[in-house]
């Protein structure tokens, strides 16, 4: 248990939901594969390989618009790439803080006759 302590990762930003998607993906992958290969280890190994890198490329890369955990790069990246909004102005909102004045034409009321 020392030597889980001493490793350089910092668990507290482990992205959990990531890594339980992925270890039930994993899982599911494993037992599909051992029921196609009949049981058989090397068979059935290559089997999960193949099944979790087709299954991994498609939730990673597949624009499916599911609400899945996504790779923690690709998070940060979509939080570093937002604009931070705008201070908001100070001064009077109704009138422009330049120089030049707009005019409107009048307002005219026409009846019917």
């Amino acid at each position: 248990m020392e030597k889980l302590a001493a490793l350089p990762i910092d668990w507290a930003n482990v992205d959990w939901p990531y890594v339980v998607a992925l270890v039930l993906l994993v899982f599911f992958c494993t037992i599909v594969g051992t029921t196609l290969a009949f049981g058989r280890a090397f068979a059935s190994a290559v089997f999960s390989a193949l099944l979790f890198a087709t299954a991994f490329l498609f939730w990673t890369y597949y624009p499916h618009s599911l609400p899945l955990p996504t790779s923690i790069k690709a998070e940060k990246a979509a939080q570093t790439s937002l604009a931070r909004p705008a201070p908001p102005k100070t001064g009077d909102p109704a009138k422009p803080d330049d120089s030049v004045t707009t005019t409107t034409a009048p307002i005219v009321n026409q009846e019917p006759r």
